[in-house]
């Protein structure tokens, strides 16, 4: 066993940073095991100095994170910085003095991990990011490593805890989605500004680098389709109960079915209660894979938090000390289909459909021909009527995006039609 430890570079010290700091120092014994070789915590760095870090030395601490890494003896650097930059020089710096990377930094790789695997692959250097996807979940290295010899189809999952915590509150408690997102704030879950998560950005980051690494091309995040699920409400929820459904914010990557494509979207979606999705609770992750020859496959567990993504990150840390010691790098990215992404006027899915309409005859006759003009086939309608108004509840056979939208904005203009109360795609059937 090699006596000389590897030294390691933090970058960051929030929530995440000081979990991976703590872990290092309770589990040393453990981890110089488990590579060959002790690690050891070189330098912090951070914007606050002045900030009580409870069982970090103080004389690891510095706001200078480019002379940290230039400074010649560091051989693995952890980035928890989150955000574009610095964290994307940093990066790079890193690369460039010989330093291998692992980072937990969603929003950078979904945008630039084209050009970071470059750098890592030009100066020969490991860029790992699990912590980046689902927490603690392993899924990119099962994706990347265990089915590389296989054919992913199609990912779906639950990749937003924030998320799922309000979607799940507004099910089981009937509450309103700003009373569960006040509950969830409450609880930590949400931050005070909750728009990442809410409106779906979080969660389209994370679908750009699955679908990368599912279908082994370029699929950067204004590629993914995105969604918020702040109009979600509770009569959504009383319509997918009538269907034997419930609601989650999915991202949902696909395969063409000629292979010639792939298609990356998140939005909310109703699912049947018999899909494995749907019993996923509180502030948790899921994600479902399907492979041609592994079948269905699928990934659960807490999805952020302090501990759980620092767990992914140790568990980066270990192999990239390993490809270190072997003086050789892991898997970098792999693009070699160079599939394009088709727009989301492209995607085929079923919908649910609720409309406001006048109570009279003729209106179900002028709807189900709006939707026979635009090639839209009708599976099941449900219509309540008093005083004059009344409420229409259509789901639809499978249909294009684009061809939904035509008939929304034709129905619109119907005399009979009030308005359009909330339209849904239905997933997992």
């Amino acid at each position: 066993m090699r006596t000389r430890p590897l030294k390691v570079a933090l970058l960051g010290c929030g929530v995440v940073g000081s979990e991976v700091a703590r872990i290092m120092t309770t589990h040393a014994d453990d981890l110089t095991q488990r590579i060959g070789a002790p690690v050891e915590l070189a330098g912090v760095a951070v914007r606050r100095p002045s900030k009580v870090r409870e069982g970090i030395d103080p004389a690891l601490i510095t706001t200078d994170a480019t002379a940290l890494l230039k400074r010649g003896d560091i051989d693995i650097a952890i980035e928890v910085i989150g955000g574009i930059e610095p964290a994307r020089t940093l990066i790079t710096t890193a690369f460039e003095h010989g330093i291998s990377v692992v980072s937990a930094n969603k929003a950078l790789l979904a945008q630039d991990g084209a050009a970071l695997h470059a750098a890592a692959e030009t100066h020969g250097r490991d860029l790992y990011y699990e912590a980046a996807v689902a927490g603690a979940i392993p899924l990119v290295r099962p994706m990347r490593e265990s089915l590389a010899g296989d054919k992913i189809n199609r990912v779906m999952g639950i990749v937003n805890g924030t998320t799922n915590f309000i979607l799940d509150k507004m099910d089981s408690t009937g509450a309103g989605y700003q009373e569960a997102l006040d509950e969830a704030t409450a609880l930590g879950y949400a931050e005070a500004d909750p728009t990442a998560d809410v409106e779906g950005y979080d969660a389209a980051a994370k679908a750009a680098i699955l679908a990368g690494i599912a279908f082994h091309t370029r699929v950067r995040l204004d590629d993914v389709y995105r969604e918020g699920m702040t109009e979600v409400s509770a009569a959504d929820f009383a319509s997918a109960k009538r269907m034997g459904c419930t609601i989650k914010l999915l991202a949902i990557l696909e395969r063409a079915a000629d292979g010639e494509s792939v298609t990356a979207r998140v939005h909310p979606a109703m699912i049947p209660l018999s899909h494995p999705l749907a019993s996923v609770r509180e502030a948790y992750n899921a994600v479902f894979v399907e492979a041609e020859a592994a079948g269905r496959l699928m990934f659960y567990g807490p999805g952020a938090g302090g501990a759980p993504t620092a767990s992914a990150v140790l568990g980066d840390l270990v192999a990239v000390a390993r490809n270190k010691l072997a003086e050789a790098t892991g898997p970098g990215e792999s693009a070699y289909t160079q599939l394009p992404v088709s727009p989301m006027g492209e995607v085929v899915t079923r919908y649910h459909i609720s409309l406001d309409v006048a109570d009279k005859p003729g209106v179900l006759a002028q709807v189900a021909t709006t939707f026979a003009e635009h090639g839209v086939s009708i599976d099941t309608v449900r219509q309540q009527g008093k005083d004059g108004e009344a409420s229409l509840v259509v789901v639809t056979h499978r249909a294009a995006d684009a061809a939904l939208s035509g008939t929304v904005e034709a129905l619109r203009k119907l005399d009979t039609v009030r308005g359009v109360a909330s339209i849904m795609r239905v997933e997992g059937e």
